[in-house]
């Protein structure tokens, strides 16, 4: 704890056997995130440095890691309760690779640039090594400009952009002097900074900044209450939901895009509830779950589940088995 009231830690390796650091840093993020690891990486020296800040109902971390590939998977997911949302504010200007489980596709994450990501929802990050800001937010936060927060997972800021530097500076700066200042003061400065990476992910997503922006965030909320109200009728389709809410198709593409589609955005949800359903109710039959989200068939539900999560329902219920009694 510093004298003005912010909770502080500092974790650092380097105090370690070489074979040792890696598995510490693992150890320390597990409770959340997974680390993917080669068996030579484990043995070899691995730097870690991590200066934690509680401020309220913030955290602030500023870390520096080696070259590292962490995930944060379905079966994690599944059975723990961290449910904020996190801003990676990279610091170097290294190039990482990122996927998401809604396009199961890799792409580049910017150094200098804001990655944001919804806990949950799985991810996939190479993250070289770098130092880097975690920013983790309560999820409410955002609703003044995403609705359903979830939809910023994924998504990151051009760090070309004026309003991404500024970003970049001023929570360099807040890390760099949260022992100097008193505990309000940091606290407000952690929301507002907040609030300016929210308004920069709206107009990201085409959702803030404009007359048209505006109608195109209620088109995306319409959109994303309708899929959820509905998700477990197995006509819910891409195309029911146009007609039903009567919204031009174009405009709906795009909204969706980043998403692999509003056909994506259902087959996630639908998989993201069952892999909910299938560790809350462990003795009703894998079929049954599969038709309550919506599945046609006990087959389609396990090929999509396996597609998406590289792995069946029944080995993920068998691995929270073995995680509650191992």
């Amino acid at each position: 704890m510093l004298a003005n009231g912010i909770a502080y830690n500092r974790f650092d390796v380097a105090g370690l056997p070489p074979q040792q650091q890696l598995l510490a840093y693992w150890e320390q993020l597990g409770h959340i995130i997974e680390l993917v690891p080669s068996p030579e990486q484990v043995r070899q020296p691995f730097i870690c440095i991590n200066d934690r800040y509680d401020i309220g109902e913030f955290r602030m971390s500023d870390t520096y890691t080696d070259s590292v590939v962490i995930e944060r998977t379905i079966t994690r997911i599944s059975r723990d309760t961290a449910r904020g949302i996190g801003f990676t504010i990279f610091l170097d200007d290294e190039t990482h690779l990122a996927m998401t489980h809604a396009t199961k596709r890799e792409y580049t994450v910017c150094g200098n640039s804001v990655f944001a990501t919804d806990l949950d929802q799985p991810i996939r990050l190479l993250r070289q090594a770098c130092r880097y800001i975690t920013l983790v937010v309560p999820r409410n936060q955002l609703a003044h400009v995403f609705s359903d927060p979830g939809a910023i997972h994924g998504r990151t800021l051009d760090p070309n952009k004026p309003g991404t530097l500024l970003i970049v500076q001023r929570a360099r700066t807040l890390v760099e002097n949260f022992q100097n200042m008193l505990f309000e003061d940091a606290r407000r400065a952690v929301a507002d900074l907040v609030q300016l990476i929210a308004a920069a992910f709206g107009e990201e997503a085409g959702l803030s900044g404009s007359k048209r922006a505006v109608g195109r965030a209620l088109m995306f909320e319409c959109a994303r209450r309708h899929v959820r109200a509905n998700l477990q009728e197995c006509g819910l389709s891409p195309e029911s939901v146009i007609e039903s809410l009567r919204l031009p198709r174009s405009t709906i593409y795009r909204l969706f895009e980043h998403e692999g589609g509003l056909g994506a955005y259902i087959r996630h949800l639908r998989l993201r509830a069952a892999a909910d359903d299938l560790i809350r109710f462990p003795k009703v039959p894998i079929k049954d779950i599969g038709y309550s989200v919506g599945f046609k068939s006990a087959s389609d539900f396990t090929r999509a589940f396996r597609r998406v999560y590289e792995i069946t329902p029944q080995e993920m219920r068998l691995n929270d088995y073995r995680y509650l009694h191992g």
